[in-house]
């Protein structure tokens, strides 16, 4: 019998249920050993594709992946997509596979269960069950803005529960763990939390377009720190409700005293500027100081010439870093 007919043999008795996969051990010669060969690879099949990762489906996150090699996280800030990475992606994804995350409520994804209740802590808990769901083995993990926070917050939970999972590194990009240290740095949640209040009912009753165009609604302070969030490239709306929660926590959420938990290394990218009359040339103190809790002294890589979309405003020089990072 020739090996085609081995095939067709094996094939159809394993379709109607006669036999084992090595019932032809009987079979001398060449052909035996081809024979063998066709069963072990049939009664291996099943067993490989109930081990593929399951679908992932998330009320919280959209994820997308592209490219192959060890994996890298990237996620978006404030009122941005995955669409912020795509440059970044696609001079990853020839050795990397990269997973793209958006989080629910910004640009045009559905709000779902993003649209009532907190944003940041259940977005790096969905983040980790992603991880861990596909099976991901120590992966890189970038965040941008509020995403930097979604980042430091889910290695923070997976530093203290090291039985759930693991984050390989960290990279947060022009991201601290209090945001409003950059500005103040004595600065608490209590001083704050009813500029944040304000900003939260601006957002929420007059919508984005409205606050970006009446800052001065908020008062000088806030009118400065809105200027900065509304003027970059990355802002791209969303559900109302969810960008007024998550410009709330982006301006209340501390996670100075969260940074012990974090066993995995931090690198931490921002903008930067030489000229002295620019709030980037004083920056350097300021993110040292936000993460000087943190078990191993951080990375730090200023970025000379950006602002705060970094990977956006000096693409060749972020990549520079992220690879130094990965390498």
């Amino acid at each position: 019998m020739t090996f085609s007919g081995h095939i067709s043999r094996l094939s159809d008795e394993k379709i109607k249920g006669r036999g084992q996969p090595f019932a032809h051990f009987a079979v001398q010669g060449p052909d035996m050993l081809r024979a063998l060969i066709v069963s072990f690879v049939l009664f291996l099949v099943p067993a490989v594709a109930t081990a593929q990762a399951p679908a992932f489906r998330s009320d919280r996150i959209v994820v997308t992946t592209q490219g192959e090699g060890p994996d890298v996280i990237l996620i978006p800030g404030l009122a941005s997509t995955s669409e912020v990475w795509s440059r970044t992606a696609n001079r990853l994804d020839d050795r990397y596979r990269v997973h793209l995350v958006s989080v629910r409520g910004f640009g045009n994804v559905p709000a779902g269960a993003n649209g009532d209740g907190a944003l940041v802590a259940p977005v790096a808990a969905e983040l980790r069950r992603y991880i861990a769901s596909q099976r991901l083995e120590q992966p890189a993990v970038i965040g941008h803005s509020m995403g930097g926070l979604v980042a430091l917050r889910a290695a923070a939970d997976a530093g203290r529960d090291r039985r759930g999972a693991q984050v390989g590194r960290v990279m947060v990009v022009d991201a601290t763990p209090f945001f409003p240290s950059l500005i103040s740095p004595g600065a608490t949640v209590g001083d704050v939390e009813p500029l944040a209040r304000i900003a939260y009912q601006a957002l929420l009753f007059l919508g984005d377009e409205a606050l970006r165009t009446q800052g001065t609604v908020l008062g000088d302070q806030l009118g400065g720190a809105a200027d900065n969030v509304f003027g970059s490239l990355g802002w791209q709306g969303g559900d109302r409700q969810v960008l007024a929660q998550g410009l709330y926590e982006v301006m209340t959420t501390d996670l100075r005293s969260r940074l012990p938990d974090i066993s995995a290394p931090v690198t931490v990218v921002y903008g930067w500027s030489p000229d002295d009359a620019s709030p980037r040339a004083h920056l350097d103190g300021l993110f040292a100081a936000g993460y000087r809790n943190l078990r191993r002294p951080a990375r730090f890589e200023r970025i000379e010439g950006a602002e705060h979309m970094v990977m956006i405003d000096q693409p060749t020089r972020f990549m520079a870093a992220l690879n130094r990072f990965l390498s």
